[in-house]
């Protein structure tokens, strides 16, 4: 199915940055939303995230004009050739909400969810039409410039919905992933934890500050995995024998480290410095300022990446 009209079901941050990332793919956008000024605030935010879309690249004819807003979820999932909903983050908000785009979409229409955590299985239970052609697409934010999206089908989501799905975002530009089971927090959001599991850990036993950790990953290791996933630069690592060899000479002590790694608990105490830690770290900086050179460098990552015939 082709889609030319794309429904989005709430348009706060992420459905904001999706309306962004779908505009400026050339297709006419549905917004969706209840809340009180979400209209203004929903095309303020398109009108200042396009400057860094016509960097990126835009489709023929993409336009914030071909934005439409509407209150009625009904209404804008039965315009739609595909619906990514943004809603809030509760499972009883998703099952009211779904039962409607249920009802309301075409049968060959795909519901996909943003949702970070939750388990598509759950969310199609409220589904008594069409539960075959739910899943979850999230994103990472911002949804207008990074590429990931996790695809996760749920226990009653037919292959016809997923290749579907994977189609779509592979065609706006993305780098979407299947998941093969549903776990809370998907696989990015799992590996994230981990990785601030331990970062938490190391504040909490005193071994690093928290402006020392963010720069041990932001010139460290988060500079080849911006590249490269984990494993290949483990593979890399090893030279021509490669992660085999890597892992014959670094993985004991790899096991060594795991059993050392550590199980904080987020204590008032621990989170008290983390945030004052944070303060220090970001001193009298304009988070609004940080944020926009950050995407600003992500707009040159991934251009210098398209370029390559190897890190795309």
């Amino acid at each position: 199915m082709t889609v030319r009209t794309a429904a989005l079901v709430g348009a706060g941050v992420i459905g904001a940055s999706w309306a962004a990332a779908f505009l400026a793919q050339g297709l006419d956008v549905i917004a969706c939303d209840p809340a009180p000024g979400a209209e203004a605030r929903l095309r303020q935010a398109v009108a200042d995230a396009w400057p860094t879309m016509e960097r990126v690249g835009l489709a023929p004819g993409a336009s914030p004009d071909r934005l439409a807003f509407t209150t009625d979820p009904a209404q804008a999932t039965g315009m739609a050739d595909f619906v990514q909903e943004n809603g809030p983050e509760r499972l009883p908000d998703k099952h009211r909400l779904f039962a409607v785009l249920d009802a309301a979409a075409a049968p060959e229409v795909v519901l996909a969810s943003s949702s970070s955590g939750l388990r598509p299985s759950d969310i199609q239970s409220a589904c008594r039409h069409h539960p075959e052609r739910v899943l979850i697409g999230h994103p990472f934010n911002p949804p207008h410039l990074i590429p990931l999206v996790e695809v996760v089908p749920g226990e009653r989501t037919s292959e016809k919905a997923v290749a579907a799905a994977l189609s779509f975002y592979t065609g706006i530009g993305k780098r979407p992933i299947r998941l093969r089971a549903e776990l809370p927090g998907h696989v990015a959001n799992r590996l994230q934890a981990a990785l601030w599991r331990e970062a938490y850990s190391l504040v909490e036993r005193g071994v690093a500050t928290v402006e020392d950790i963010d720069a041990a990953i932001a010139h460290g290791p988060g500079l080849r995995w911006a590249l490269l996933g984990p494993f290949a630069c483990q593979h890399l690592s090893g030279g021509p024998g490669g992660i085999a060899h890597t892992l014959r000479h670094l993985g004991p002590p790899m096991e060594d480290w795991w059993r050392t790694l550590g199980d904080p608990g987020l204590t008032p105490e621990l989170t008290e410095r983390i945030v004052a830690g944070m303060a220090d770290e970001m001193g009298d900086r304009d988070p609004a300022v940080l944020a926009a050179e950050r995407d600003e460098l992500l707009t040159l990552l991934l251009a210098a990446k398209a370029a390559t015939t190897t890190l795309q």
